[in-house]
């Protein structure tokens, strides 16, 4: 069994230890807006933050995730309004959507780490590949999420229709095996 917080709640997973991540993300938790993509950790689809930095959970064995705390795109911004999302939405940097939350939570982990990324920067921390062909608004749209998040512009981009978030963030408890 692996004890780890997933979006702020007690996860115990009652799987093979070798299980990657994402499987115990989906199949478990049933939070599918973690995707796979090529389960080697080349395409980014997978991206989930794990205790803050941006993580391929295809390559992450769920019991190395033991006592870690892990975020996913249902729980980034539970009003959708995270400055990364928002200026995606703004800057048409979403096609097809499919790769969109691993850019998402790669780009949310890099703002972190680095509040003014140039973009060089934004090349080398966003690796995730997007068969759409959306880089060069998705370099513009992190940068403007920088300065929305340095305070130095508003993005006025609604967040897109679907479920409510707090739905899509919710622990299962007859999966999870917690109350």
């Amino acid at each position: 069994m692996t004890d780890l917080t997933v979006n702020g709640q007690p996860v115990r997973y009652r799987l093979a230890p070798d299980t990657p991540l994402l499987f115990a993300l989906r199949d478990v938790s049933n939070l599918t807006g973690t995707k796979y993509g090529c389960g080697t950790g080349e395409c980014g689809a997978c991206t989930v933050h794990v205790d803050g930095k941006a993580v391929r959970s295809c390559l992450l064995p769920t019991a190395h995730a033991e006592g870690t705390f892990v975020t996913t795109i249902e729980a980034l911004s539970r009003d959708r309004g995270h400055p990364v999302q928002q200026a995606m939405v703004a800057e048409g940097a979403i096609q097809c959507g499919f790769c969109t939350p691993g850019i998402v939570m790669a780009a949310a982990a890099l703002l972190s780490a680095n509040p003014s990324p140039s973009d060089a920067e934004i090349g080398a921390a966003i690796t995730n590949l997007c068969r759409c062909g959306v880089q060069p608004r998705l370099i513009r749209a992190i940068q403007r999420a920088a300065r929305a998040a340095r305070g130095e512009e508003t993005i006025l981009a609604a967040p897109p229709p679907g479920i409510d978030p707090a739905d899509a963030a919710r622990a299962v408890p007859a999966l999870t095996g917690k109350p």
